[in-house]
């Protein structure tokens, strides 16, 4: 059996990953240049080293099970969040107030950040198993049952299944999908892809300094730009770190970068002193600039946090030819890390189930 996954994120690689162990012939298009989907990182100029997260953050174990799960499978350990000291409060009064703010139960951090996931899930697939800058842009039938992918340089792939495992809403305005009935149309124009108009700012220091005085790292502000702070130290730490989400909408921080960037700067001073507003590096990530990720109906709504969406994106179609596998598609925790993790699996199994023996 041959299985193309369109889509390199977290679920298209959980579905492959799980897919190559039982000894399917896989195959991942990934339309960007860098795998990984909404799951990116600073690196070390040298070492390559991940040193911060430009997606998400954090997993929660004690409550997300197929996240446990996975991280023991693949050897790749977790630490707490750090909380401890007082956050710093602006623009909710008069004054900037100091106190503690409580933190998620259960929310922590994965050693080298969820890259290490990507890294981990690829390694489990064959040398060109992945590739990249391969952008596709048709999924039609074929008359022996198969599914023929068209890719925009005019090569045609044919497959027995295909794991769709793209931002849906980019899926139903960029592909031609002449078999999608319009309720599966509309269905997947109505699931918006969680975080994918937000940006987020990584500055990195040579040490944590905010901690020797009894600072947690967070920040909440309702005067910005950065809404939210927290202290995004490394494992190890090295480097130290603040990570923040940018409250900016994203037309006033697209016409604006070098006015963003300096009002950050000015507001890490104003919250953690002189030192914070001249970090070695900050990296702003603006996940509303990637076409891949967002789409315009994206940017055009309001943001709202991810729901169950629709049975019918959790069916398969093209008579059991074609199945969808991004996180917002899940029943357990969509949008999330977790979720991404069991669509995935979910969705690999169910291809086994189809085809019990793993080979056409």
């Amino acid at each position: 059996m041959d299985v193309v996954v369109i889509g390199a994120g977290l679920s298209g690689l959980t579905a492959a990953a799980r897919l190559a162990q039982a000894g399917v012939n896989v195959v991942v298009l990934e339309a960007d240049t860098d795998i990984g989907g909404r799951i990116r990182a600073i690196r070390a100029p040298i070492s390559g080293q991940a040193i911060g997260d430009l997606g998400p953050t954090w997993v929660w174990p004690k409550y997300q099970p197929v996240a446990a799960r996975w991280l023991k499978t693949l050897g790749i350990r977790t630490f707490e969040q750090f909380n401890t000291g007082n956050a710093v409060i602006t623009g909710y009064g008069p004054q900037t107030t100091y106190q503690p703010l409580p933190g998620q139960d259960g929310m922590v951090r994965i050693v080298g950040g969820p890259t290490a996931l990507i890294e981990a899930l690829a390694q489990r697939l064959g040398p060109g198993s992945i590739r990249a800058n391969a952008l596709v842009t048709k999924l039609c039938p074929t008359g022996s049952k198969q599914v023929s992918i068209g890719l925009d340089t005019g090569e045609e792939i044919v497959a027995d299944k295909v794991i769709m495992a793209l931002p849906l809403r980019v899926a139903a305005t960029t592909l031609d999908l002449p078999w999608a009935s319009p309720n599966l149309l509309n269905a997947m124009q109505d699931t918006p892809t969680w975080m994918s108009t937000h940006a987020k700012a990584v500055a990195l220091y040579e040490r944590p300094f905010w901690r020797d005085v009894g600072l947690s790292g967070r920040v909440a502000s309702a005067a910005g730009p950065l809404v939210e702070v927290h202290d995004h130290t490394a494992a190890d730490m090295h480097p130290a770190a603040l990570f923040g989400f940018v409250g900016w909408r994203a037309d006033k921080r697209q016409a604006a970068p070098e006015q963003l960037r300096q009002e950050i700067l000015t507001q890490l001073a104003q919250c953690f002193g002189p030192q914070a507003g001249s970090p070695r590096d900050l990296v702003i990530q603006d996940w509303a600039t990637n076409p891949r990720i967002v789409s315009p109906l994206d940017l055009s709504q309001p943001i709202s946090h991810p729901v169950v969406r629709p049975s019918i994106l959790r069916q398969t179609h093209l008579d059991g030819r074609v199945y969808f596998a991004v996180s917002e598609v899940s029943e357990r925790s969509p949008g999330l890390i977790e979720g991404a993790l069991a669509i995935g699996e979910a969705v690999a199994l169910a291809v086994l189930k189809d085809h019990p023996t793993g080979h056409g």
